[in-house]
């Protein structure tokens, strides 16, 4: 791959995801891309790069999609599950009693295993939540994922990792070599496309919002701008997660982090000073069928 190619993609990459690739991830490109170029009938990152720059936008979904679908997988890393069914759960429950609803983003659910892991830490809490109203937004850039997280489908690779046997028996069934989750957890997620460099306010506000290992793609700047949106998009007293490796430190002042809570973060007091997006009504909770 020549040069100016790869300068032409990684601006591409950059307008319309927010992935920001340094000058060295050339190969990263070149693994991601290939094939697809291939399946495409095309000869390689150069014959690529033409039908892009001819205004292509089925090949530019395509090539974004494939260079932000990243890994997932049940229950990962563990300790954002623990506070949620630990500390955001047991919070909730007490400060949204008289109103008995929670509404849920998981932004960057990619293929579901976020999403379908909180749903499951929600079922096991049982009586706790018996008459309440359950609503978990599950979204992505990729239509492609999406509707695999829709159709709850995995491998019997996928649900080995991070999965404990006995939420597979309990909320999956085995068709030959795949599994599915159950119907009624299905029910609890709406997965819905979208950008986050895009307005999001029409979504309405969440008590709990996910943003896990998707923000450390992005460049600085746009890190501030995301996370100065999601300050408008949740309650006073609601929790942000953000991956292992992500942080509000350094880059904005809307969320604080909880001591001895890694990667768990709350809204200051003073939000984000601009007003787009402020506001935004709260959407009527569906409830968890």
């Amino acid at each position: 791959m020549n040069p100016p190619d790869y300068e032409y993609l990684r601006k591409l990459l950059k307008e319309r995801s927010g992935l920001d690739l340094s000058a060295d991830k050339q190969y990263l490109i070149e693994s991601r891309l290939l094939p697809l170029a291939r399946k495409a009938g095309l000869s390689g990152i150069p014959e690529l790069v033409q039908k892009l720059q001819g205004g292509s936008s089925a090949l530019i979904t395509s090539v974004v999609e494939a260079m932000t679908t990243n890994e997932t997988f049940f229950f990962r890393d563990k300790v954002p599950f623990d506070h949620f069914r630990d500390t955001i759960m047991p919070e909730i429950l007490k400060a949204r009693a008289s109103r008995r609803s929670v509404r849920i983003w998981c932004a960057a659910g990619s293929t579901g295993q976020e999403p379908y892991s909180l749903a499951m830490t929600l079922k096991e809490m049982g009586a706790a939540l018996t008459g309440w109203r359950v609503e978990i937004i599950a979204t992505d850039l990729s239509q492609e994922v999406l509707e695999k997280a829709k159709a709850g489908v995995y491998s019997q690779f996928e649900v080995q990792r991070g999965l404990p046997i006995q939420m597979l028996m309990k909320y999956f069934k085995q068709t030959g070599e795949t599994w599915q989750v159950h119907p009624e957890l299905r029910a609890m997620i709406q997965h819905r496309q979208l950008n986050l460099l895009q307005d999001f306010s029409h979504l309405g506000t969440f008590d709990v919002i996910f943003c896990r290992n998707v923000l450390i793609y992005f460049d600085q700047e746009t890190k501030i701008n995301i996370f100065n949106r999601l300050a408008r998009q949740i309650e006073p007293d609601g929790f942000l997660v953000l991956g292992a490796a992500e942080t509000v430190v350094g880059l904005t002042d809307t969320f604080r982090p909880l001591a001895d809570r890694r990667g768990l973060y709350r809204p200051n007091d003073a939000r984000a000073a601009a007003p787009v997006g402020a506001g935004a009504p709260r959407m009527a909770a569906m409830a968890g069928r």
